[in-house]
């Protein structure tokens, strides 16, 4: 099979299969009762638990939003609709407090607060909803909502971090987790898409975020470590030994789409070798495939129970990783490890009589967890992931059509 034929092999395998996710969504996880959307689902799409999870309604309604931009077939108006509905119940109820922007974790069905959790993430994807909302409706509230919520995390994350409720305590190390300067890069991408004001106002948010996240980096150049001191420099016990492959892979993705908007050569090389194709090698599982959830640098047995189990997302952000990386270099052994990644995908968490993917596999590649959605899987990562992939392929596609 030609390089070309293999291309559109994939591209036609992730456009049916990004209709078939999206297809299970939008015909089970909308509430057309209060909006937003139910996520902890079945296998089959049956709605166990009605509590809505912030973070997931602000991924949800970013999905909806940038398919109904960006990808002609998505551009319905039921989607639109279901979008803003979403974003509206963002608006009403993820702010428990009339005097603070800190959101809530999780609410009621009607948008009544559960839970609190004492980080920037729900707020993260806050932004993400609000600014991809103002980009699709051109509603200036939505974009209004993005940029004062962003201002908040910057100030929580890099001036003050008490308003997020945290309480110090004398033997609590000061850590620099890997997700929050991850959390920022993406969201300055988000909002500086096509806004050289924007660009300018969030130059230097970006290159804070992509310093830190270098700071992982460690072990002479072999290892990334999920945590390290606000220093750069490893931290002891099983906190500064953890690994995360699919978060360093997604990093390395966030790394290298900065370095090429900023014409970076350094900066993609890095972003390849080290946080992509690294953790990768690293992170397989080489008698059954599939990437580790967790590891520890020095080979101690992890103390997450899920440690060996295979998870959704990272394989997804393997997926975007490898192709935008091949996009960008033309390495062939980012195309093999690309097409690695796809058979295990498709051949392990695609549910093809029911639509979506699994989330949850143990060591062996079987379903551990026949749920669709719940607290932490949504309609994000795997649509993100296909969506994505579908566009790369697509522009590799057009610039082979040019040659």
């Amino acid at each position: 099979m030609t390089e070309r034929e293999r291309l559109e092999k994939w591209r036609e395998q992730m456009g049916k299969e990004l209709d078939r996710v999206m297809g299970f969504w939008t015909q089970h996880s909308m509430d057309k009762d209060y909006g937003g959307f139910f996520t902890c689902l079945a296998q089959d799409g049956a709605v166990y638990d009605d509590l809505k999870y912030i973070w997931l309604q602000g991924r949800q309604v970013w999905m909806y939003c940038r398919l109904y931009r960006k990808v002609p077939r998505f551009h319905q108006q039921e989607i639109l609709s279901a979008a803003i509905a979403g974003g509206e119940f963002l608006l009403s109820y993820a702010c428990p407090s009339a005097h603070s922007l800190k959101c809530a974790f999780v609410v009621t069905r009607n948008g009544q607060a559960v839970k609190i959790q004492r980080t920037i993430f729900s707020e993260c994807f806050y932004v993400m909803a609000m600014d991809e909302l103002w980009r699709t409706t051109h509603e200036e509230r939505y974009k209004k909502a993005a940029h004062e919520m962003m201002v908040q995390i910057v100030h929580w994350v890099r001036v003050d971090p008490s308003g997020l409720g945290r309480v110090e305590l004398p033997g609590a190390a000061q850590v620099n987790a890997m997700a929050v300067p991850m959390m920022l890069l993406n969201l300055v991408s988000q909002l500086c898409e096509g806004d050289e004001e924007m660009a300018k106002k969030y130059e230097e948010v970006g290159t804070w975020s992509v310093k830190m996240i270098l700071q992982h980096l460690q072990r002479d150049g072999k290892a990334i470590l999920e945590n390290v001191s606000e220093q750069g420099q490893e931290l002891p016990g099983c906190l500064g030994r953890h690994q995360n492959p699919g978060h360093a892979i997604e990093a390395g993705w966030f790394l290298l789409q900065h370095a090429i908007a900023h014409s970076d050569d350094s900066l993609v090389q890095t972003a390849v070798e080290k946080f992509v194709m690294l953790p990768f090698l690293l992170g397989w599982d080489q008698e059954y495939g599939g990437l580790f959830s967790f590891q520890d640098v020095d080979g101690h047995c992890p103390t997450q129970l899920e440690w060996n189990m295979k998870l959704w997302w990272p394989h997804t952000e393997a997926l975007i990783a490898f192709l935008l990386a091949y996009q960008k270099t033309g390495d062939q052994r980012l195309l093999e490890h690309f097409e690695k990644v796809c058979e295990y995908v498709f051949s392990r968490f695609s549910d093809p009589e029911q639509g979506e993917w699994f989330g949850y596999l143990n060591r062996e590649g079987n379903v551990a967890l026949t749920i669709k959605g719940g607290p932490f899987k949504g309609c994000f990562h795997v649509p993100r992931c296909l969506y994505m992939c579908e566009e790369i392929l697509s522009q590799l596609l057009d610039a082979k059509n040019k040659t």
